[in-house]
């Protein structure tokens, strides 16, 4: 960091006055839990007890026999509790709100694994919760919305704007301006005003400190390659986080939607489209035009389409250090296909961007090479989206029978 909150030239934390004193105290108490060992101690085995870590790391045996050349192997987040990667965050900020003291949780979400991971944690603290989530995501991720009201939480459709990620972000922000006092703003990815890409990246690391030590315990080597979905860019720092000192390839799979030339994609670092602006409190790349206003983001994973990315994947992009490519709409539900079909495995369809590169790249690599896919993941919260993509008649049948038993 030249300076405090940035990473090469992007991040900062650009704040209405009114929370930058909210923004003071959580970056002093976030310093305190990073110098006190027994913090991590705690968040250990509290990740240990309630959600399934260590996650396995996973030989694809299948996939490498089908695919050839490199040994495939899995990060396994899926199998975190909730389902995804998202428990390590709001775990480790649920233990920061009670050191804290404060009683209320808000949160925002996409693809509503964020949502349920913040309500599963509220409710296991006893805290007040609130979702803001985009009502485009609402329709797309109802199951994930069922669970999230099940658990407590209150969730609130953002009608605003495209109705999409940015837009429960925005409406996230002006709920806590009118509730400093008393509220947490639990943000779900590694972007936002400092403190919060860093706090993200650090509870996220135990994904990438788990899979260097797997790899070595049974490859007796590191990876040639590991991958990850990028978003925000959560799980692509938590991975990644683990191999940055060692000669290891990482590489960031954007949504490429219906295509890099079809304009509508969310692809912000393997694309002509994005540019560095500054936008919900932070600099990085944002999908914007010339007059810097947001363009319309498009994916078929409701977790991809935000248009903007980590400050701290803008400062390894431009130094090199990650390599960025995409996957479209139907390479991903290929991939998804595949790996369901090959391995029993179902990788959430934000997972699946990874995937779908990797196995783009994995013939081209030798058989002494391993390569890691860090699946973020399920995908059962995507079984309309996927049923639908993949035309299943027997699918559409029940949803259809559904519907007319309601209307009766």
């Amino acid at each position: 960091m030249k300076n405090r909150g940035y990473y090469g030239n992007y991040g900062g934390a650009f704040l209405p006055e009114i929370l930058v004193a909210t923004f003071d105290e959580l970056e002093a108490e976030f310093e305190k839990i990073k110098s006190d060992p027994s913090f991590w101690r705690e968040y250990e085995t509290l990740m240990a007890t309630y959600s399934c870590r260590p996650t396995p790391l996973t030989h694809a045996e299948n996939l490498t026999r089908e695919l050839g050349g490199a040994k495939i192997y899995i990060k396994r987040e899926d199998l975190n509790h909730t389902g995804a990667h998202k428990a390590n965050n709001v775990m480790g900020q649920g233990l920061l709100v009670k050191r804290m003291g404060k009683k209320r949780v808000i949160a925002e979400t996409g693809a509503g694994q964020h949502g349920v991971a913040t309500a599963t944690m509220a409710a296991k603290f006893g805290f007040e919760c609130t979702i803001y989530m985009g009502e485009v995501d609402v329709v797309r991720q109802r199951p994930n919305v069922f669970w999230m009201e099940q658990m407590g939480a209150t969730v609130v459709p953002v009608k605003d704007g495209t109705r999409i990620l940015k837009d429960a972000i925005n409406e996230a922000f002006r709920d806590w301006v009118t509730h400093m006092d008393t509220t947490h703003y639990v943000l779900g990815t590694a972007c936002g005003p400092h403190p919060f890409p860093e706090m993200v990246s650090y509870f996220q690391s135990i994904i990438g400190k788990e899979a260097r030590e797997q790899m070595l315990a049974q490859e007796g080597r590191l990876p040639k390659r590991v991958y990850a979905c990028v978003g925000g860019g959560s799980n692509a720092m938590g991975i990644f986080s683990g191999f940055f000192d060692d000669p290891v390839e990482l590489v960031g799979v954007e949504a490429g939607g219906h295509g890099l030339d079809s304009g509508m994609h969310a692809a912000r670092l393997c694309s002509d489209d994005a540019s560095p602006g500054i936008a919900q409190g932070y600099k990085t790349y944002f999908l914007q035009d010339a007059d810097g206003q947001m363009k319309e983001t498009h994916s078929i994973s409701a977790g991809l389409d935000y248009v903007g990315v980590s400050p701290i994947l803008s400062d390894l992009y431009e130094s090199g250090k990650v390599r960025f490519e995409s996957a479209t709409d139907r390479e991903v539900v290929d991939a998804l296909k595949l790996t369901m079909r090959k391995e029993g495995i179902i990788p959430a369809l934000e997972s699946s961007h990874a995937f779908a590169r990797a196995f783009k790249e994995a013939g081209t690599l030798s058989p002494a090479d391993a390569i890691i896919i860090n699946q973020s993941g399920r995908g059962d919260k995507d079984i309309f989206t996927v049923a639908d993509a993949v035309e299943d008649p027997k699918w559409k049948e029940f949803i259809k029978g559904k519907a007319e038993e309601y209307h009766a």
